[in-house]
């Protein structure tokens, strides 16, 4: 009788069945007839079962088991404490509770706030008064020293009384909570330990929910339930000042405008010159918008006097060239651009010493031999070494010379100076690719460029890949010998940097740049999409390190573990790359970081796109005007 009305419900004929145990009582003995209805039931309950469902959705977001211990629950293999505030100071700092909301942990946090009336809170405050005014003047007619801890507590509310009849203040009793998982026990002890220090640190104290860990796991879930019941007494302004979600703001009076703070919609004004240093990374796939970005950093920049250099893979800056008036400087075989990487540092009001300079020369050429020849043997790295600073002797540029006056070598008269020396067969054979073979015309030439344009480009687009890296380490070489020369405010953009990356001395080389350059008043700006070839390299870890300002933009899921692992990004931020836009991505800027979206307005955009559609439609409109002006000059 007791299964009746479920059997009706489930939609089992359960008349149907007992007429059918009737049936079966003829002919059949006690015990058989037992066991055939006992069939029965188990049939019935396993069909009642199967409709109903074997698991709902309690099943599916249960753990699998949970064990209760006296300062942490078990959930499976999960570890979950929860700590409570008992008490806070006199004053507590906006965002205090920021540190524990950004920390590199998986957490809940709960608060809860219970309102009391005020006519009830100025009945007990009045009566507080009283007792605090009553001992102050007792201690002032016995002679005893005044005691500021009573003096401080009456001033405060009588304050707290004013506010709370003037409807300035309400009153709460706030409850805050915090529960932490972690997969492994020595783990959570190291977190609990960490967050408790944090808030002591803010004389803020708290305490492990001993023997209540399954209410406070409980008081933390998203049902709104407090099992815990511990509370402070506190007005609206402290308890203000616990909401725990504050952006930082990058507004500053100087710099340039990067773009709009996707948490509060301000905007990001900032002078990467006015950081430790002003070298910055960028980081962003194909298409997420990186060139644009540099881009708009470079007119901006430009605006504010600001020198800009760039090395260009693609020719993607022609047209900002173009539109500003700037150099634009095209290295290739057949090209009248030169650079010579035997040049040395124009002279400047700083004296240098010039067996410094050269010596400086001689390593610098070094890289890029090794780039040229492949691999060298020891005896063969000094024999180079001998055979470079012959090279300068033979154009009479010693220690002690005037250089200012004298004309450096080039790379054939390297070859002549190895020609004279033996054991130099194998290195001549492979060197005179690059002074009588198919590579003669990248290096051994005297230099015919000039920078003296506040914009200057140098694009290597048309260079064969082999060439690349020996062109951008030359190119970079050069341009850092005109830094040296001339402090002033400069930023070189290296696009594409992880072509630098491939090779140990090309990738010291920039390092050594990154470090230094500060000195010097220069901003270098590495922008990459190959991600783990550049991080994976020791150099493009340092390279990291020392740039104060880093952008990140959308990236692959491929390459999203080590970036948070670099950057050190929650889980919010890592969903937040992948599943950035064109232009938005996370700012950072010292120790300050921030969503972005970059803007531009109409102009800017028009000069910065890389669209290969908007580009063919601002060709196409070119053409139609130029076409215009010549039928009306006609």
């Amino acid at each position: 009788m007791a299964f009746e009305p479920q059997e009706k419900k489930e939609g089992i004929d359960a008349s149907a069945v007992l007429a059918e145990g009737v049936k079966l009582k003829k002919g059949l003995s006690k015990t058989e007839l037992k066991q055939q209805q006992e069939t029965q039931r188990v049939a019935l309950e396993e069909e009642r079962v199967y409709r109903k469902g074997v698991a709902s959705i309690k099943d599916l977001i249960a753990p699998a088991s949970m064990k209760v211990e006296p300062s942490f629950v078990r959930l499976g293999d999960i570890y979950c404490r929860t700590l409570f505030v008992v008490t806070y100071p006199r004053y507590v700092s906006v965002g205090w509770a920021s540190p524990i909301i950004n920390l590199s942990a998986q957490l809940d946090i709960a608060m809860f706030f219970y309102p009391i009336k005020a006519d009830i809170i100025l009945k007990q405050l009045k009566k507080k008064v009283g007792i605090l005014e009553a001992e102050i003047s007792g201690n002032a007619q016995t002679g005893k020293p005044r005691d500021p801890i009573a003096e401080t507590a009456l001033r405060d509310i009588e304050q707290l009384r004013d506010d709370l009849t003037q409807g300035i203040e309400h009153f709460y009793q706030f409850a805050f909570y915090c529960t932490f998982y972690s997969s492994d026990k020595d783990e959570l002890e190291r977190i609990t330990a960490n967050v408790e220090s944090t808030f002591a640190a803010m004389l803020i104290y708290t305490r492990r929910a001993y023997f209540q860990a399954e209410q406070g796991f409980n008081s933390t879930l998203p049902v709104g339930n407090d099992e815990l019941q511990i509370t402070f007494n506190m007005s609206t302004s402290p308890i203000a000042s616990s909401f725990p979600f504050t952006s930082a703001e990058l507004t500053s009076d100087n710099g340039i405008l990067y773009g709009v703070n996707r948490h509060n919609n301000s905007l990001i004004l900032f002078d990467r010159f006015s950081l430790q240093n002003a070298n910055a990374v960028i980081f962003a796939t194909s298409g997420a918008g990186k060139s644009y970005t540099i881009k708009l950093e470079v007119i901006r920049s430009m605006m504010l006097g600001v020198d800009v250099i760039v090395i260009d893979p693609e020719m993607e800056y022609k047209h900002l060239s173009d539109a500003v008036g700037g150099t634009y400087i095209n290295i290739s075989l057949s090209s009248r651009s030169k650079i010579n990487p035997f040049d040395l540092p124009r002279p400047s009001s700083e004296s240098y010493q010039v067996e410094d300079l050269i010596r400086s020369a001689v390593i610098t050429i070094k890289g890029l031999l090794r780039l040229m020849l492949g691999k060298i043997t020891t005896a063969e790295d000094s024999i180079l070494d001998r055979a470079l600073l012959e090279t300068f002797a033979k154009k009479d540029i010693v220690p002690g010379a005037d250089i200012t006056t004298l004309e450096p070598p080039i790379l054939q008269d390297f070859q002549d100076i190895l020609e004279g020396m033996e054991g130099t067969a194998e290195l001549i054979v492979k060197l005179k690719k690059y002074t009588e073979g198919t590579f003669s015309g990248l290096l051994n030439s005297p230099t015919t460029v000039q920078m003296n344009n506040q914009l200057v480009i140098f694009s290597v687009r048309d260079l064969e890949d082999e060439l690349r890296p020996m062109a951008i380490y030359t190119i970079v070489n050069y341009i850092w010998n005109v830094v040296r020369s001339e402090r002033k405010k400069r930023i070189l953009v290296i696009d594409e940097a992880w072509w630098l990356m491939q090779s140990e001395d090309s990738a010291k080389f920039i390092f050594a740049l990154v470090k230094r350059c500060r000195k010097y008043f220069l901003g270098i700006t590495t922008i990459t999409q190959d991600v783990n070839d550049f991080l994976t390299s020791p150099y493009g870890q340092a390279i990291v390190t020392n740039s104060s300002m880093q952008l990140l933009l959308k990236q692959s899921p491929a390459a999203i573990d080590l970036i948070a692992r670099t950057f050190l990004l929650t889980q919010s931020e890592k969903y937040l790359l992948l599943e950035s836009g064109v232009g938005e991505g996370i700012f950072f800027a010292g120790a300050k970081h921030a969503a972005i979206q970059v803007v531009a307005s109409y102009t800017e955009d028009q000069i910065v796109t890389t669209n290969p559609q908007q580009l063919l439609k601002i060709e196409a409109e070119k053409k139609a005007f130029a076409e215009a002006q010549k039928e009306k000059a006609g």
